[in-house]
Formats: C-alpha cells, structure tokens, sequence
C-alpha cells in the first residue's frame, strides 16, 4: 500500500476560561460571538496522525465544521500536525447542528474530497461532551472503528491497523485490536505518539521546520478550501438545526469563575501607597537575588 492518506477531525469549542460564552434566545451557542480554542481532545488525534505520517508518509488533511473564525483553529492544527491542507465546513444553514447532523455534513465532506486511509477524531468536545460525533461520522462512512485508542501500528503491506484501546470497567484493562483499512480511529487522552528511530526523530524535525514555515504565510482565503452545503450537495432540511433530532430543553450559561487571589488597587500617583507595595516586595526581591547568588 505504501504512504498514507490521512484526514484529521478538529474543533473548535468555547474558551470557557473568558467567561463570555453567548448564547442567542433559543438557548443555541452562538459560535461566531464567543471566544474559541482548539478542542483539547482533538490535540491527541493531531498527535496520532502525525506518529503515522512520520513513519508512513503521505498526505494529511485537517477539517473542520464551523463559522468562518474556525480557520484560526485549522491554522493550529496544520503547525501541530504539519498538514499538507486544510478543509472548512461551513454555511449558516449548518448552524446549531446536533451530533447527527453534524457526522452527516463530515462524512459527504470527507466522501467529497475522497475516503482516506484513516480518519483520526478526538472521543469527546469539550463543548457537547457526548463523544457521538466520531462514532456516528465512521457509521456514515461504513468503516471500521477503533476507540480510545492509546497505541497505533499500522502494516502497510497488509493494510491492517493494529491498535492497543482503553476499557474501563470495574479496572482499567488494554485491549488489542485489528482492523482493515481504511479504518476510523477514536484517541484517548492517554495516548502518547512515538518516535522510536534516528530516522523517524529527523523526519519530525524537517516536518517541522516546513510546515510551521508554510503556516506562517497561510492565505485564509487561497490556502483554506471552504465548502458549503450547496457544494456538497446537501439539502439544507436534513442539516443544521432543521435536520437535528436532538431537542434541547434549556441551558445554563457558565459563569465565570471568581478569582481566587484579593487584590488591592494601587494609585500610581500615590507616593505613600507606592512606597507601602515597595516594602512589601522589597524582602521577596532579596530572596530572589539571594538564591540566584548561591546557584540554587
């Protein structure tokens, strides 16, 4: 089989440490309003398909669903793992898509640009927290699934994945699987890539040096491919909200969280309480300046 074609799922999800998730009257986030991160989950899918390009080669494709302000999300994962392009899902009529609705648009994206070898999710959102997403795009796309997956050999030759998965019973055991290609892989968090060979550590190292330069002078606009849903052909009734079962009965907006230190605000122009911080620190200064002396 040779080098392989590898697509990566990615998110963005909420950055809940702003305290400024907006929601509109129906309770739905609104994406475009709130602050957003990668989806921490997706960072080990990025790790596991990096592993298998630098020990397999061939191409890796990054895409994601979401407002126009995801590509800053697809920009991180294309230096995280040295993509070679990036997709983006996006149209207003898929706006405040449930799960289902979601792996249906993925799976004709991912059909559109042609059924890789493997498709790399991360198990759960930060945001949703169900872990369906994965699990319901692989069932579109009738491939074998793999999840919680913490170790990954791939036989080429054979065009078999041998993976090493977390279940989590009354103890935590490792089981080993194997599949065919092309197969979906679900990571765990507990999976740590390898990089056993000289060869394969100076590969990750030109890999880097390439893509974090490419990254670097991305043009959103010639370098991003965006589809929408008149460009995978998808009826605008079975996407979105329209095509979402899910019904949600209400939403708690998160609050942001207090801050866990007192502090006292300070009047630069005032002489005496500039002199009053100025004592304050002057003995953490000299402690400071005494450990760096003695070499501690």
């Amino acid at each position: 089989m040779g080098e392989l074609d590898t697509v990566v799922l990615t998110k963005g999800v909420p950055d809940f440490r702003e305290g400024q998730v907006s929601f509109d009257e129906n309770g739905h986030l609104e994406r475009g309003k709130t602050p957003t991160v990668m989806n921490p989950n997706d960072k080990h899918a990025l790790r596991a398909a990096l592993q298998t390009r630098v020990r397999h080669g061939g191409n890796v494709s990054v895409m994601s669903m979401g407002p126009p302000g995801y590509k800053d999300v697809l920009r991180e994962a294309m230096e995280t793992v040295y993509a070679d392009d990036l997709t983006l899902v996006s149209d207003r009529e898929m706006a405040a898509a449930d799960t289902w609705a979601t792996a249906i648009t993925l799976a004709t994206a991912i059909r559109k640009r042609g059924v890789p070898d493997l498709v790399f999710a991360g198990f759960k959102t930060a945001d949703g927290e169900t872990g369906h997403t994965g699990p319901q795009t692989c069932w579109c796309l009738d491939m074998p699934i793999v999840t919680h997956v913490v170790a990954l050999e791939i036989d080429t030759d054979e065009g078999r994945v041998h993976a090493k998965r977390l279940v989590e019973g009354d103890i935590e055991e490792v089981e080993t699987v194997e599949v065919s290609l092309p197969a979906f892989i679900v990571t765990d968090p507990d999976f740590e890539p390898e990089y056993r060979t000289a060869r394969d550590r100076l590969e990750l190292k030109s890999l880097r040096a390439e893509t974090r330069e490419r990254a670097a002078a991305l043009d959103d606009d010639e370098d991003i491919t965006v589809w929408n849903h008149a460009a995978l052909n998808l009826d605008p009734d079975y996407i979105g909200l329209d095509g979402s079962p899910t019904i949600v009965s209400s939403v708690d907006p998160i609050p942001k969280a207090p801050a866990e230190r007192e502090a006292t605000m300070v009047d630069p122009g005032d002489s005496e309480a500039m002199q009053q911080v100025v004592e304050e620190l002057t003995p953490f200064a000299s402690s400071a300046g005494a450990a760096e002396a003695g070499g501690d």
